[in-house]
């Protein structure tokens, strides 16, 4: 991961100037804005491998940088949010982002997610690979997923979810162990994160193939499953 160029933007300098200090001092480069306007001007000049974003900025908020850069890119957003902004938390994930450290934080705990998202974004897959489930098709070795003939835009933690259940459909899979297939073991989030991924990839899957052959099944008290005619 050394050398990976990373985008801070929070307005606040001391936090830009901390995670700058603890985000170099790990090998990678960093970009530091203070406002949401700078954040997508240095989005695009710099061209950074990730984006660690606060959501209370000036100019333009967080979730309207998230959502912007949604629109251009899946580059890895891991959001900085204050401890009693639960809704916001959930709406950043439902954009996009795919991770989260409350305030305060502590930096070496956002240089290790930091660190866990880039390497899930960038984890060896055997050529060839692939997986086909009704009318998707799962392409790891190129990180390409369509449905009903039209290609998916999915941000590496969505590929990650869709992947597992695709690989056992018809398998119930906990909260829990979807957590731990897509974001690693080192992953300390809370399990609500799923929702908000799993609502992501079926409004994706649907917008394609609303009568499509698979879809994202709740199974209430469990978790999810991704079903087929076969296993519905």
């Amino acid at each position: 991961m050394s050398g990976k160029k990373i985008l801070v933007v929070d307005d606040e300098p001391k936090i830009r100037e901390l995670v700058r200090v603890y985000l170099e001092k790990d090998g990678y480069q960093v970009v530091g804005v203070g406002d949401g306007r700078e954040a997508l001007a240095a989005f695009k000049r710099e061209k950074p491998q990730l984006v660690v974003l606060d959501l209370m900025l000036p100019e333009i908020d967080g979730l309207e940088v998230c959502r912007t850069l949604r629109r251009e890119s899946q580059v890895p957003i891991v959001m900085l949010t204050a401890r009693d902004e639960e809704t916001d938390k959930l709406i950043g994930l439902e954009l996009g982002a795919d991770d989260y450290v409350t305030k305060p934080f502590s930096p070496r705990e956002l240089v290790a997610r930091v660190r866990a998202v880039l390497r899930r974004a960038s984890l060896p897959v055997q050529e060839g690979q692939q997986i086909v489930v009704g009318d998707l098709m799962i392409d790891s070795a190129r990180h390409l997923v369509s449905c009903h003939g039209q290609t998916l835009n999915l941000t590496p933690t969505e590929f990650r979810l869709l992947e597992a259940m695709a690989r056992h459909p018809g398998r119930v899979y906990t909260r829990l162990q979807l957590l731990e297939l897509a974001q690693g073991d080192a992953y300390q989030g809370y399990e609500r994160t799923v929702d908000a991924h799993v609502k992501n990839l079926r409004q994706k899957i649907e917008a394609v193939a609303p009568e499509g052959q698979c879809r994202i099944a709740t199974v209430y008290g469990l978790g999810y499953k991704l079903e087929t005619p076969q296993n519905a």
